[in-house]
């Protein structure tokens, strides 16, 4: 005698919810849970007569990209490559990605989640970088799983993938030390953001950690944008502002815009100033001197969100995780 859906689900360590959607073809579970599902039904012969196999439908997950201000989701090509991750992710499990936007600024942010719902959206995966815990208000009435991507709040009870930036900003700023055997500056970000917080926490645990003292780090509060950083180290470099020997940069884009802004005004980098950026973006390769730089596995962090979102899909009562993605130095030619 064949076994039970019950007993299906218990051999296979899945939820019953998760073994009927497998079962009857419906959204919800991927395709490689799909197939083991049945396949194993098959094994312990479980009466398969009673379902009706057919070609699903592709569902949809949607990448929602949150923009408050704009400074920092925009054209970054970090974010491309998180959605690329994204992208590889849902493919793998015959999922399909759509890409949507929500301006804070906007407001009726509920009745545009209402459409996305109607419209077939089987999970999100919220871009949470420029968001606060109230800007997230909205999201806690959906019926669907969402997981936040880049940004993590103790009060929010959803899946969060972030980036180690404590990890990142204490590596940058330790190299510094030990390379010029100075004490750095820091180009921090003049936007609240919550990444930015973690690494000013991450680049004064390493000035702690040297025996340094914090408030003899020479810290100047610039827009995190080439252009925006170019332009407000101009204006330092006009005021005739002390300058740090080196200098660890919120991100690459303000990283570029202060090495340019540098070398216009005939300091030679990395001899006078040494500088560090965090994302490792590609334009940081192709720079004089190329840019020396946190690497963030952003291609893999994508897939991990993905990868989640499917598993919340499989398993809705999970319990909710933080993901921490860690980082590397690249060493090149700016520090």
């Amino acid at each position: 005698m064949g076994i039970t859906a019950k007993e299906l689900a218990k051999i296979l360590n899945l939820s019953a919810a998760a073994v009927s959607m497998a079962l009857n073809n419906k959204p919800g579970v991927s395709t490689e849970t799909r197939r083991r599902v049945i396949e194993t039904a098959q094994k312990f012969d479980y009466d398969l007569t009673r379902h009706t196999f057919r070609p699903r439908d592709v569902s949809s997950i949607y990448l929602i990209i949150y923009k408050k201000h704009g400074a920092i989701v925009g054209s970054n090509p970090f974010f491309q490559e998180l959605s690329e991750g994204i992208a590889a992710g849902c493919q793998k499990n015959n999922y399909k990605m759509e890409i949507r936007y929500l301006y804070g600024e906007e407001g009726n942010i509920e009745n545009r989640l209402k459409d996305m719902l109607y419209s077939g959206c089987t999970g999100i995966i919220l871009l949470g970088t420029e968001m606060t815990p109230e800007d997230f208000l909205p999201f806690r009435a959906l019926t669907i799983p969402i997981v936040l991507l880049d940004s993590y709040f103790e009060t929010v009870p959803c899946d969060s993938i972030i980036i180690n930036n404590i990890q990142g900003a204490f590596l940058a700023a330790s190299y510094l030390i030990k390379t010029t055997e100075k004490q750095p500056g820091y180009l921090h970000s003049s936007y609240p953001i919550g990444n930015f917080a973690e690494r000013y926490s991450g680049f004064f645990k390493a000035i702690h950690t040297y025996g340094m003292a914090a408030s003899n780090s020479i810290v100047h509060s610039v827009t995190p944008s080439i252009e925006g950083a170019y332009a407000d180290i101009l204006e330092i470099l006009k005021r005739q502002e002390p300058l740090a020997p080196c200098y660890f940069a919120d991100n690459d884009l303000i990283a570029l815009g202060a090495l340019k802004a540098f070398k216009q005004h005939g300091y030679r980098i990395p001899e006078d100033i040494s500088i560090v950026g965090f994302d490792n973006i590609p334009a940081g390769i192709i720079v004089d001197p190329a840019l020396t730089t946190i690497h963030v596995p952003k291609h893999y962090m994508g897939k991990m969100a993905a990868n989640r979102l499917i598993s919340r899909l499989e398993e809705p009562d999970a319990t909710s995780v933080k993901l921490e993605i860690a980082t590397t130095l690249i060493r090149r030619n700016s520090a």
